[in-house]
């Protein structure tokens, strides 16, 4: 995908808003910032352990916008239904979809529907943009050797969890999809002005980013190329599940590189590092928060994890998706 994106999509389409590849598009209107995404989900099945297909696509489009620093306004909702659907079980998604929504507080403002021919696609598809309104710039140039990196969960659930209702591959972990807006937990960090201090450089935030596809390691990894900088993360202190290694052991997938959809990676200032762990674990979906790495001037552009045995092993960009469609 990142081939994808940088040999075909970023020539064919190349402008500032779009070359910073950020998880939305910061744009100006009217003296104010707006954040603008899109996204498609295709999950399969399209009901698992912790959600399903509606309530991952109002959670992801809202992540996308809290991590680019935006409060969440305005969602629209696409549905691309294969013929002879369950009416019931579109009713469902739906129904999941408004009450996701409401949680949040987003409204769906516009949309379409299409019905596709039988086996033109898999049940449903489900496509969405939202629109947020700026609450804080997050800027990677304000990134700096010293900043730490904190995980505000435990990670590789939502990935394992798809995996492990599908056809012939129940593992019995009774792994739940850790599925959520962020909104709730994130917002108040960005409005608290004891921590974010203006201008960016002087503390708090630096940036987020949600460790979706490619999982936690892609994501650093991310970080670390747009900024040449290194990132330094410690094994023992990534908070993991059991039941979670355990399926990862017995499949042979590193969680490390397997998609979260309730979690967010935060890049801080070292002096308020502290402040936002303790707020963050104040939160329900952040009890489980945990400083796991800094950022170092070397090596630059690339992720070194410190393992529990007491050696150093280079996370390389994932290759491949090890899990197709869990989003």
């Amino acid at each position: 995908m990142h081939n994808l994106i940088k040999e075909l999509i970023l020539p064919k389409f190349s402008n500032p808003l779009l070359n910073k590849l950020g998880d939305s598009a910061v744009v100006e209107f009217k003296d104010r910032g707006l954040a603008f995404t899109c996204d498609s989900f295709v999950v399969y099945p399209l009901f698992f352990r912790g959600g399903d297909i509606g309530k991952l696509a109002v959670c992801g489009t809202i992540n996308d916008l809290v991590v680019s620093g935006a409060l969440p306004l305005y969602l629209s909702l696409a549905l691309i239904i294969e013929e002879g659907l369950d009416y019931s079980l579109l009713e469902r998604v739906v129904d999941s979809i408004s009450f996701a929504s409401k949680v949040s507080r987003v409204k769906i403002v516009t949309g379409d529907i299409k019905v596709v021919d039988k086996g033109a696609c898999d049940k449903l598809f489900i496509n969405t943009a939202g629109v947020g309104k700026v609450i804080r710039e997050l800027n990677l140039k304000d990134i700096k050797v010293g900043d730490r990196i904190i995980i505000t969960g435990r990670i590789a659930e939502h990935g394992l969890s798809i995996l492990s209702q599908r056809k012939g591959m129940d593992l019995d972990f009774d792994i739940k999809s850790d599925c959520a807006s962020l909104d709730s937990l994130l917002i108040p960090l960005l409005k608290d002005k004891a921590i974010n201090p203006a201008p960016a450089r002087r503390g708090g935030i630096k940036f987020m980013r949600d460790p979706t596809r490619g999982g936690l390691a892609t994501t650093l990894n991310e970080i670390a190329r747009a900024t040449n900088l290194g990132i330094v993360i410690e094994e023992a202190k990534i908070p993991i599940a059991n039941r979670v290694k355990a399926a990862g052991e017995l499949l042979g997938i590193d969680p490390l590189y397997i998609a979260n959809e309730g979690k967010a990676v935060l890049v801080v200032d070292s002096e308020k590092a502290q402040d936002i762990l303790k707020l963050l674990r104040q939160h329900p979906q952040g009890r489980f928060s945990q400083i796991i790495g800094e950022i170092r001037s070397e090596p630059k552009g690339m992720v070194l994890l410190k393992t529990t045995l007491g050696t150093e092993r280079i996370l390389d960009m994932l290759s491949s998706e090890p899990l197709p469609r869990i989003c």
